[in-house]
């Protein structure tokens, strides 16, 4: 790249970065602008006056990242080409080093990084650095995401989320090794890694300097961005769909009071940072994903005369769909790996921050580790979802398409999101509706801290590491738990998608340019396996 060229790309990303900034402006005097209407107004309430405020900037988002080429979302385009090019690539390591990952996380190798200096850099364990990232991907987007996906896609979606979850397994392997290897340490023992350190220090040492620097601070404000939406807002957003319906809520600012409470929770929970994080997530996620597993499959072996059934509809359904509206065979697969890769965040690179501050001395043990994460996510718990919902509308209960939107009529009530899966559980478990609401909240609390440390991360790479940085994150991603909460569930989940898939942009840059890197530590850790 000539000089020219470097300062016209830094110019058109100042230039975006600029515009990007001021509408986040735009968007902050908005929402504030309306403080003193919200608290007094009666004619529209609390939760329409924030929905309001909100719906422009979602839409704005949403236009910006995901514009189309050939008539396709480009983004979702560059993660399925990827994502194919690294399976093959390493030699299709989702399947290849599958048990060799489960023994990492078991502590088998632990013995390998034993009495090394570089054993001493990091915060947790294998395990729980697993435990915090799945936290941040198995959460509403396996509950209410799938369900969005099957009222809009039909059964079809559900075979194309399943490819891009094992697809997604050799993205996360690579983005992640990268994340432990590029990682920086302070002087207390603080691990900082993630895209923005492999990015500015990968790029840098491969003499792409600017680029990595411009692609970093790109990832970070994206990171931001997800951290306020989809790791946010989204959980907050579903979480309060289901609690509202449970317990009757029809206020006009009942969003906003359930939003609050979850903001209080969430507040005192991650003020503790990343050790706090692992304690609380390594038990709550493992217990509320083998509950939910354990219903699910209780539901499925209760009907187990439809899964063959219900399989063949999903197989069948993906290459012609009677779903109205998608687009055919091909909106149908773009609806799967949507949904699929906004629950497990393969090629957004955010897990690889969580997996950074893991003790280990090889990288490629931590990225082995990563690639169960959309196993977990996707092939296991959206798939179990999926099935639980597919079996109830054997009989027609609703038609696949609903109203386009995400939303489908049962018994004459429109359900949408959570509330599908909630309609699907109460068919067959007593006391399901009670279970689910609980099941989702804990999946939203869980997402909620563990992406509160992505994007505090990210905060911090622009901003600076002192305690004004920190807490001034904090605050305003607690605000966005309540704004989640008030909001329509089109407007969050549109500046969801928009936020984090905006970071596979910046992400995929560090990808393509520091893969080689990978390989080698790949081989570094086989070797070290073979020798012990």
């Amino acid at each position: 790249m000539s000089w020219i060229q470097c300062l016209i790309f830094d110019f058109s990303v100042y230039k975006f970065l600029n515009f990007v900034f001021e509408e986040m402006k735009k968007f902050l005097i908005i929402i504030f602008s309306f403080i003193p209407s919200l608290v007094f107004s009666a004619e529209k309430g609390l939760d329409k006056k924030i929905d309001e405020a909100f719906a422009p900037v979602s839409d704005f988002f949403s236009q910006l990242v995901f514009f189309e080429i050939l008539g396709y979302p480009f983004v979702i385009l560059l993660l399925v080409g990827s994502a194919l090019f690294f399976t093959i690539f390493f030699g299709f390591p989702n399947f290849k080093y599958f048990f060799t990952a489960i023994n990492v996380v078991r502590g088998r190798f632990d013995d390998l990084d034993k009495k090394t200096r570089e054993n001493k850099e990091g915060e947790v364990s294998h395990f729980q650095a697993l435990a915090t990232a799945v936290s941040g991907t198995v959460g509403n987007g396996n509950i209410a995401g799938v369900a969005l996906a099957i009222a809009l896609g039909g059964p079809g979606a559900t075979f194309w989320m399943i490819i891009c979850g094992l697809l997604g397994m050799s993205t996360k392997f690579v983005e992640c090794t990268l994340g432990v290897h590029y990682r920086d340490v302070g002087e207390d023992g603080t691990v900082y890694g993630g895209p923005m350190y492999y990015l500015s220090k990968g790029l840098k040492i491969r003499g792409w300097e600017k680029l990595g620097k411009v692609s970093a601070i790109l990832f970070a404000v994206f990171c931001i961005g997800g951290s306020f939406g989809g790791g946010n807002a989204a959980q907050s957003n579903q979480a309060t769909i289901v609690l509202k319906n449970l317990l009757g809520l029809e206020t006009t600012f009942s969003g906003a009071i359930i939003g609050l409470v979850l903001a209080v929770f969430v507040g005192i929970i991650i003020i503790g940072g990343i050790k706090r994080i692992a304690s609380v997530t390594e038990k709550i996620v493992p217990l509320m994903a083998a509950l939910y597993i354990l219903a699910c499959i209780y539901i499925i072996l209760m009907n187990f005369s439809y899964v063959d059934d219900a399989i063949s509809m999903i197989v069948k359904e993906a290459f012609n769909p009677k779903a109205v509206g998608v687009g055919g065979d091909i909106g149908v697969l773009m609806v799967g790996f949507k949904r699929a890769a906004f629950s497990n965040e393969a090629g957004a690179g955010s897990a690889s921050i969580a997996h950074s501050a893991v003790k280990t001395k090889y990288s490629a043990s931590e990225g082995l580790v990563a690639l169960l994460e959309p196993f977990i996510d996707t092939v296991v718990i959206c798939t179990m979802t999926a099935l639980v919902i597919v079996i109830f509308n054997m009989n027609g209960a609703f038609v696949y398409g609903g109203d386009g939107l995400g939303g489908v009529t049962i018994d004459g009530v429109l359900y949408e999101g959570a509330g599908i899966t909630s309609k699907a559980f109460a068919e067959y478990i007593p006391y399901s509706s009670e279970f689910l609401t609980i099941a989702v909240v804990l999946f939203a609390v869980s997402t909620m801290i563990s992406w509160s440390y992505y994007g505090l991360q990210s905060w911090k790479y622009l901003f600076g590491r002192g305690y004004t940085a920190d807490m001034t994150y904090k605050v305003l991603f607690l605000i966005f738990v309540i704004i989640g909460a008030a909001a329509s569930m089109n407007s969050i989940w549109a500046f969801s998608d928009a936020m984090i898939f905006a970071m596979v942009f910046p992400n995929m840059i560090g990808l393509y340019f520091l893969f080689p890197v990978v390989k080698q530590e790949l081989e570094k850790f086989l070797n070290a396996i073979k020798s012990k």
